[in-house]
């Protein structure tokens, strides 16, 4: 494996670019691949088959020799995607796997008065990855979980302010508040990009709390010790691909990560829009 290859990285739509920044950061000098599967999405609604098809081959995409991508190590840049196929990837495939989780962990460490809320997908909070972080770092505080249908959506749309993403906010957030949460965890990876909106109705006093830099801090702990690092010194470059509708994605790509982004349609043996019209039919 070269380690001048590309580091793949996949969410369920556009929510992973919050992840892939920290990355960037992170790693200035390595060439990124990026997947948005936003025909898909989100993925929070799906069921555990579904969305660890979805899993596979969108790794087979980035990791394909045939088509020239090889990526040296895959970022599963969705918090549901990790709870149902993770291991399933790792067990798959040849190079890292590196996978998020809710910070449930940190943000036990950050609270105050011991109450921690954690905004996510139905997905991950009634996952049994999700129930062991309870286990394992939930003990001693209280933490009320609250499901948020359709703010994934909101932000796939590129409304990062409007009136029905605000209405969300506030119906999602209120029942963290009332309960008492000084700490709340943005337990999808398309939260972030609603940072600024959260806390503004959440208020200063309430910390929010996301993975993205741990993540990225992960992947380059990984790399360097599999020497995968690349030694290029000049700036690293991004691709991006989407599922969905590629000039959609090329106006919503433009608002969070660059006006110049470059956004190609996916093909069509990897996009999976077949599986998805048997889906919504059944």
């Amino acid at each position: 494996m070269s380690s001048s290859a590309p580091i793949g990285v996949f969410d369920s739509g556009v929510g992973g670019l919050s992840v892939l920044r920290a990355i960037r950061a992170a790693l200035p000098h390595e060439d990124l691949v990026y997947v948005a599967d936003s025909a898909h999405v989100p993925y929070g609604s799906k069921s555990q088959h579904y969305i660890q098809q979805r899993s596979l081959t969108l790794t087979m995409f980035l990791t394909s020799s045939a088509i020239g991508l090889n990526a040296k190590a895959v970022v599963v840049a969705c918090n549901t995607a990790t709870a149902a196929a993770a291991a399933l990837l790792r067990s798959r495939f040849g190079v890292p796997i590196v996978a998020m989780e809710p910070a449930v962990k940190p943000a036990v460490a950050a609270t105050k008065v011991g109450v921690v809320g954690v905004l996510a997908t139905v997905g991950t909070l009634q996952s049994a990855q999700f129930a062991a972080l309870l286990g394992r770092f939930g003990a001693g505080v209280e933490v009320v979980t609250q499901p948020c249908p359709g703010l994934a959506e909101q932000v796939e749309a590129g409304d990062l302010w409007g009136p029905t993403t605000r209405a969300l906010v506030e119906q999602y957030t209120k029942p963290l508040l009332t309960r008492g949460a000084d700490t709340i965890v943005l337990g999808c990876t398309h939260y972030p990009f609603l940072r600024p909106l959260i806390q503004d109705i959440v208020g200063p006093d309430v910390a929010l709390i996301d993975t993205g830099a741990a993540v990225a801090q992960q992947l380059r702990q990984v790399l360097a010790a599999k020497d995968l690092i690349t030694t290029a010194e000049t700036p690293g470059h991004e691709r991006f691909w989407t599922t969905g509708d590629v000039h959609v994605a090329r106006d919503v790509f433009a608002k969070l990560w660059a006006p110049e982004a470059e956004v190609q349609q996916l093909p069509d043996e990897f996009a999976g829009l077949h599986e998805l019209k048997h889906v919504e039919s059944s």
